[in-house]
């Protein structure tokens, strides 16, 4: 009896379960989880030859810096649709740190040094320059926070909407905002509070002519924004350590470090000494921040769930998008904060989030309102099979295994000839044959692979 009060009325009866038949998938979830990946593939196989798309180099925002917060909105969206439908908090608890320790197992895999792929044939990493920080790392510390937010303040959540009123979703759930007060008040103080003094480090790029030297970083300041003197970067040296931080940060192609900027070039002979230094774009600070994100889409995710007009729902939707858009802006150019997403800053939460809103209610309205999902389905097939389309097309462990059967010389490989002679050489162009490869040989290839195997129902989940 103890479990039946601890779940708040959650049905617990064999016979209420099996009046609870499996909810139908909300294609534009998928649809948009498609897209993001996609996103993230082009970004990462194009984004070197068009800045435009790749990260911004510090302050501002590319296409590549909406891929982060795309992910863990949609997280946040799907928390709170996956957790409505497990009875006992025990047994969600018992998924959420299941979950958790998966995403992290995988993310140490794939970003933290061990996979080489696709460029070199060899794996390991030396546990000395492991890199601990990655995409599916803050996705799996975002996860894990807001799941168990969600779950511990299930019993506060009234079973009857009308008794909010107003604002009801928002009402609904208070506890979430309050923690999410909470969490940015704990980073604002943090970024803006912390003194960050000198610092030193030993240039591990063999191509600088100050390879194995010990440069400093000169700073003793507090509430710097900068990429070399912020609170940020000043945490994760103290905590993981320098020689475990990301060494081809964005700012590498920022003016100061280079004339070729923003694409990648040569330093400058007067280039500061941080531009050879490494800097984590997924720390611990800025992951902090990054929670704030999936709060918003697990927002996003309620008034699904108590909500099913569709005019009702998009405009739950689309105003506080909009407001996020505008608040984001607003707080950039006036020079209030940046946008940046290397610091995660606010301005930078409010605008990808608001950007997020506004992205998945047009998909909510064209697939399932419309119902013109067709236009959409090699998206909705990889948005259902996103992990292992991630995997393999954006962590390049497909083309990694295939650039293993090359002729005569490792870099003459199927996937180099397929890119040179039938996209770059027909176009004469690299930039645009690079950017046509990514959309066809590995967009819509990898949408095609999802197909199939939705077809036969094959799936990876965590």
């Amino acid at each position: 009896m103890a479990d039946i009060k601890e779940d708040c009325g959650a049905p617990n009866s064999e016979s209420q379960q099996k009046h609870n038949p499996k909810p139908k998938r909300l294609a534009s979830l998928d649809v948009f989880r498609g897209l993001t990946v996609a996103l993230m593939i082009l970004v990462d196989d194009a984004g070197g030859d068009w800045p435009v798309i790749g990260h911004a180099p510090w302050n501002g925002c590319n296409l590549a810096d909406f891929v982060m917060p795309f992910f863990l909105f949609i997280v946040g969206m799907a928390v709170a649709l996956a957790l409505k439908r497990i009875q006992g908090r025990a047994e969600a608890i018992r998924k959420i740190i299941f979950r958790t320790i998966k995403l992290l197992f995988w993310g140490l895999l794939l970003q933290g040094g061990y996979s080489h792929a696709p460029d070199k044939l060899t794996y390991g990493v030396d546990m000395k320059m492991i890199r601990w920080c990655g995409i599916l790392q803050r996705i799996a510390l975002a996860y894990l926070v807001v799941a168990l937010v969600e779950i511990m303040t299930r019993c506060s959540v009234p079973k009857d909407l009308s008794l909010a009123g107003k604002l009801s979703v928002f009402k609904l759930y208070i506890w979430h905002w309050i923690f999410a007060a909470c969490v940015l008040s704990v980073y604002l103080a943090v970024l803006y509070g912390i003194y960050v003094p000198d610092w030193h480090f030993r240039v591990q790029n063999t191509d600088s002519p100050d390879f194995g030297k010990v440069l400093t970083v000169a700073c003793s300041v507090r509430g710097k924004l900068d990429p070399p003197c912020n609170a940020v970067g000043y945490i994760d040296r103290k905590v993981l350590g320098i020689n475990h931080m990301y060494p081809h940060p964005a700012w590498k192609r920022s003016k100061a470090c280079t004339m070729s900027s923003p694409h990648e070039g040569p330093f400058r002979s007067d280039a500061p000494s941080w531009c050879w230094a490494p800097f984590e774009p997924e720390g611990i600070l800025s992951s902090i921040s990054a929670i704030l994100s999936t709060i918003i889409g697990l927002h996003f995710g309620h008034v699904l769930v108590h909500i099913k007009e569709h005019r009702s729902r998009l405009q739950h939707w689309t105003v506080p998008g909009l407001g996020l858009v505008v608040i984001g802006i607003a707080l950039h150019f006036t020079d209030a904060i940046p946008l940046n997403k290397q610091l995660y800053t606010l301005s930078y939460v409010c605008v990808t989030s608001g950007a997020a809103a506004l992205v998945f209610s047009a998909l909510y309205i064209m697939v399932d309102i419309w119902n013109i999902r067709y236009l959409f389905l090699p998206l909705e097939w990889i948005g259902m099979n996103a992990m292992l389309v991630y995997v393999m097309a954006a962590e390049g462990i497909f083309a990694g295994f295939i650039n293993g059967w090359y002729y005569e010389d490792p870099h003459n490989t199927l996937v180099g000839w397929i890119q040179k002679h039938i996209f770059i050489n027909v176009w004469h162009s690299r930039r645009v044959g690079t950017l046509l490869y990514v959309i066809f040989a590995e967009i819509l290839f990898w949408g095609v692979v999802a197909g199939l195997l939705h077809r036969f129902s094959i799936y990876w989940k965590l």
